[in-house]
């Protein structure tokens, strides 16, 4: 088995996601491989915009004002630092998890796509799919699913 040169990593800031972000952190590590972090979304809707607003007041900066993963690859660029990796690259993607995570590690030639289990044993899971079931199942890469939950 080589090393990996580049691990991607899939984070939506939840605990999970950021336990896999540590997990993808020391496998770089021992690897001596890039670390690309990535954060797919979804932008808020005028409504939702708006009611965040109303609910939030002063506050509503942080849900309107900035990019909506600005915060979680920050965050997840912290728990990289944990772990040893300083050079970590970052890359928000607007649309679908796995379809970002599937192209991000495409066009940085990544070894390893690394995800977190949660929503393998849901039921909306197994009915509609999960983001580490789907990735697994069309990567042309190796996939690390760690045990998060």
């Amino acid at each position: 088995m080589t090393a990996y040169e580049t691990v991607v990593v899939g984070t939506d800031g939840s605990k999970s996601s950021l336990a896999a972000v540590e997990r993808a952190a020391s496998v770089a590590a021992t690897s001596g491989a890039k670390l690309v972090v990535l954060c797919a979304y979804r932008p808020i809707s005028r409504h939702e915009a708006a009611v965040a607003q109303d609910v939030l007041g002063e506050e509503a900066y942080h849900v309107v004002g900035s990019s909506p993963a600005e915060e979680t690859l920050r965050t997840a660029r912290e728990r990289a630092a944990v772990a040893g990796i300083i050079d970590v690259d970052t890359v928000a993607i607007e649309g679908d998890p796995v379809a970002a995570l599937l192209k991000t590690a495409k066009n940085w030639n990544a070894g390893l796509i690394v995800v977190g289990n949660r929503g393998l044993n849901t039921l909306t899971g197994r009915i509609l799919g999960s983001v580490p079931a789907e990735v697994a199942r069309k990567a042309d890469v190796d996939v690390l699913i760690v045990h998060t939950t």
